[in-house]
């Protein structure tokens, strides 16, 4: 995911630089930039989520942490893991849900070009559902470590 996340960067910084290319020096614009841009930047965040996890590149409150002791400072990150983890199935479920009822009535975008609006749902949807999968086996992790006193992941 992190690759295609990448890919998805790289494509989203040619199509702007189409975009400035082909106003600076025709005036003309390719009428998708803004919208498509939207798209790769959702697709972005979802697909990275799961690989940023994973390199522990997500915002921790280590400080507080740091002043517990061991164990206490383990049990408080598997707590929130667990928790993070519920809530993102929550969310996995009513991006499902957003995607059915979008393929269901066929909805599109309200630009020029109609996109069918479950194709970017479904990419976020892939990305939170391997962003899910990363938070449970961080969530199994935390829990490992508080058996073991190893170091918190």
């Amino acid at each position: 995911m992190a690759i295609v996340s990448a890919a998805v960067l790289g494509l989203m910084t040619l199509l702007i630089l189409v975009e400035i290319f082909l106003w600076n020096l025709f005036e003309k614009t390719t009428l998708i930039a803004d919208e498509y841009s939207a798209y790769g930047l959702a697709a972005i965040i979802f697909m990275g989520a799961g690989y940023c996890l994973k390199e522990k590149g997500h915002i921790r409150i280590t400080l507080v942490l740091g002043f517990l002791p061991g164990f206490a400072a383990r049990v408080i990150t598997f707590v929130s893991t667990v928790v993070t983890t519920v809530f993102m199935g929550y969310l996995w479920w009513y991006l499902f849900k957003m995607v059915q009822s979008a393929i269901r009535y066929e909805s599109t975008s309200g630009t020029l070009t109609n996109t069918p609006l479950w194709i970017p749902q479904t990419v976020m949807l892939a990305g939170a559902g391997c962003f899910l999968i990363q938070l449970f086996a961080t969530s199994l992790k935390t829990l490992a470590a508080i058996k073991t006193g190893e170091e918190v992941v």
